[in-house]
């Protein structure tokens, strides 16, 4: 018995190992490929220089750059400096841009966290109940609704309910941060736009693990109908849902973009959408390994817990 427990906790520690270097591959890929895309788009030396700058100019600050080491030169810097946690000076902020990332992280992970919660608690209960009640009124109205959010684009959810809410109702405030209020509107916009995924796929894990033969053992035993669906059936229909959960955290990230930008809210996602429009290539580049790593380790969380739960996946 103990060297089975010992076989099972080290094939654990060798799958979240092997997981960790791929993830950490993975992101070292990325800040790469990030530098040498953001290098080969545009000059920085000329984004900064002013108007009436000469070429001589350009040449000059180019130089006090550092922009004419060798490429390779140039990248293994930027590797380097981003171990160290330094990812440089805003261009248009002139600040540190680990400055500017703390300021808004915590508004970004408020939003993040509370439409995650909102996914959550909805999308897995309603697909759950929509596949129990199979073909029923409550299944073909989930089912449309999780159709209709899928086709509904994020930015027109977010002004109709800002339309709705905001300026007929006049209950809620459209723009900003502070007040518990604030963050109503846009947690519901983003949660929405997951809960239909999340909703079609619990449904159709919970199918799958209905129609199982041991699902019709347990009802020719007489258990409950909660015993059946809800002890047995979604043990088993749970797994893929949490692999998906995860999964969706980096589209959250996508969503939470659109979502800040249409009701002002002082997050990551706002920051870069100026930090492109500005050209602030330092910036853009740190936000983007930042979401990076965000979606990589929310994976790889995943990972861990599937394997945790499933003994089958570690062997894979």
């Amino acid at each position: 018995m103990g060297s089975r427990v010992f076989c099972r906790s080290r094939a654990l520690r060798d799958y979240i190992i092997k997981k960790t270097f791929l993830a950490l591959l993975t992101i070292l890929g990325v800040i790469v490929g990030t530098f040498l895309l953001l290098f080969l788009a545009k000059d920085p030396a000329t984004t900064l220089a002013p108007p009436e700058a000469t070429a001589q100019d350009i040449a000059k600050l180019r130089e006090s750059m550092r922009l004419d080491d060798p490429l390779f030169i140039q990248t293994a810097r930027f590797v380097w400096s981003v171990a160290k946690l330094d990812l440089g000076i805003s261009y248009i902020n002139r600040q540190p841009v680990m400055n500017l990332i703390l300021e808004r992280i915590s508004a970004s992970f408020e939003l993040t966290l509370a439409a995650f919660i909102l996914y959550v608690c909805f999308s897995i209960p309603i697909g759950m109940i929509s596949a129990v009640k199979r073909f029923s009124w409550i299944d073909n109205v989930a089912t449309s609704i999780s159709i209709i959010g899928q086709a509904m684009p994020i930015f027109w959810l977010g002004i109709m309910l800002i339309i709705i809410f905001g300026i007929k109702l006049q209950i809620l405030p459209i723009s900003g941060r502070g007040n518990p209020l604030n963050l109503i509107l846009p947690s519901v916009t983003l949660g929405a736009f997951l809960m239909p995924l999340g909703m079609r796929l619990t449904r159709s894990a919970m199918i799958d693990a209905i129609s199982q033969d041991y699902i019709r053992t347990a009802k020719a035993k007489g258990l409950s109908a909660f015993g059946i669906y809800f002890k047995h059936a979604a043990k088993n229909a749970i797994l893929p849902v949490i692999t998906a959960l995860f999964v969706q955290m980096g589209v959250l990230l996508s969503g939470a973009v659109v979502t800040e930008t249409v009701f002002a809210w002082p997050g990551l996602g706002r920051l870069a959408t100026t930090a492109i429009m500005a050209g602030d290539y330092p910036l853009v580049r740190a936000l983007v390994l930042l979401f990076t790593v965000f979606v990589v380790m929310a994976n790889l969380m995943g990972d861990i817990i599937i394997a945790y739960l499933d003994p089958r996946v570690r062997l894979k």
